[in-house]
């Protein structure tokens, strides 16, 4: 089996360990391997998206990075139908949006969002 090595900052390994013992996995490999399987499947399933459709876009922040939001939101404001934001702790912000339009055109707004060291987490969900 192949080895790839990573880095990880002292709170991703930290929370990694949390998941490790809360998701009963036998070591930190296994719990990267798991996430790694969950997003491969999660970015087939978008992959599979066409023609129009309707989605959910959930993108969480540090409130500093407002900016960044403003300017990828600006982009794609065609596909927005509704944008909420909400502060959800100290310096974090939500993001949710409801967007309709061209699967590709989705997934392109997702993945600038996912792209981007700055977002803490991205998650769509199609209909």
């Amino acid at each position: 089996m192949p080895i790839v090595s990573i880095s990880l900052n002292d709170e991703i390994l930290s929370e990694l360990d949390k998941l490790q013992s809360t998701m009963g996995f036998s070591g930190r490999s296994e719990a990267i391997r798991a996430g790694i399987r969950t997003f491969v499947s999660e970015e087939k399933q978008k992959s599979d998206l066409s023609g129009k459709i309707h989605a959910i876009l959930l993108v969480v922040h540090n409130d500093e990075f407002d900016h960044v939001v403003s300017g990828i939101t600006h982009n794609f404001e065609d596909l927005i139908t509704t944008h909420l934001h909400s502060k959800i702790e100290k310096e974090k912000c939500m993001e949710l949006f409801v967007i309709d339009g061209e699967a590709e055109k989705i997934s392109t707004m997702t993945k600038n969002f996912q792209t981007n060291k700055n977002m803490d987490t991205v998650k769509l969900v199609a209909f």
